[in-house]
């Protein structure tokens, strides 16, 4: 990023930020919700390892919890359900505006998503994790790899989500109606990413499958991380894919939008 787009980039990330922490109301609806479904989420989970002999996936009872917690609490952060926001602004046809801002469309969007994921984490994370680790257990990384790489991995995990999400929104250049498409990435991103259940339980195939799409690296590959999943050598190649799908995707979405822009058509000059 050219120095010259640092401080823009770091007021759009404030203003992204100021502009979702004025929904608390909203936010303590998120917290409940994701707490209950939390509870939801473990007791399934703690069936299963119950019926498996204790264990599944490599996972115990507190690895389970510390799935459950972190899962739900990646979910507003990573932003695992529908966003059209952008697609929105292209079917109205404000996204001339963004266009003819001085600064960069995708770092605009790139750095106020940013914003809005730190207040997700300050808000609807932080609360559900204290609260399965009060009630459940919760495990906290041994690994100092896994400390230093954390933040970066939860960093890279909303920049990936940021990119697919949106890929996803400019077909809104070519087509009227996105729902499909968004509906489609909705559940298969929160499928494969680790959302539902944790990778690691799927079959062999499925696995394999996972692991070859960017979704893994939103959700699984931050919580690999605290399960102790991934350590040492194995946590730095985990960062490293995901760093890896993020330049992909995001150099996708530039080439993507350069030819999206190309058909926009704004009446009135």
């Amino acid at each position: 990023m050219p120095l010259i787009a640092v401080r823009p980039a770091a007021v759009l990330a404030g203003s992204g930020f100021r502009r979702w922490s004025a929904y608390r109301q909203a936010a303590i609806a998120g917290i409940f919700v994701n707490t209950v479904f939390g509870v939801i989420k473990l007791s399934i989970l703690l069936g299963v390892a119950d019926s498996a002999g204790g264990r599944v996936g490599g996972y115990d009872e507190v690895g389970l919890s510390t799935y459950a917690w972190m899962s739900q609490a990646l979910i507003a952060v990573v932003v695992l359900f529908s966003w059209t926001e952008l697609a929105d602004r292209v079917r109205t046809g404000d996204i001339a505006v963004d266009l003819a801002r001085p600064v960069d469309l995708q770092l605009a969007w790139l750095a106020a998503d940013i914003g809005r994921a730190a207040w997700a984490l300050l808000s609807r994370g932080v609360v559900p994790i204290l609260f399965g680790a009060a009630a459940f257990g919760f495990r906290v990384p041994r690994d100092p790899t896994a400390w230093l790489l954390l933040p970066v991995a939860v960093t890279l995990a909303v920049a990936v989500s940021f990119a697919c999400r949106f890929l996803v929104n400019l077909s809104a250049f070519w087509i009227i109606e996105v729902r499909g498409p968004v509906t489609f990435y909705v559940l298969v991103s929160g499928l494969l990413g680790g959302h539902l259940i944790p990778v690691q339980l799927f079959p062999e195939w499925m696995q394999v499958l996972a692991y070859a799409t960017p979704f893994p690296s939103m959700v699984q590959s931050p919580i690999d991380l605290v399960t102790g999943q991934a350590a040492g050598s194995e946590a730095l190649l985990l960062v490293t894919v995901q760093l890896g799908w993020a330049v992909l995707l995001l150099g996708l979405g530039r080439l993507v939008l350069r030819r999206a822009t190309r058909r926009l058509v704004v009446q009135g000059g």
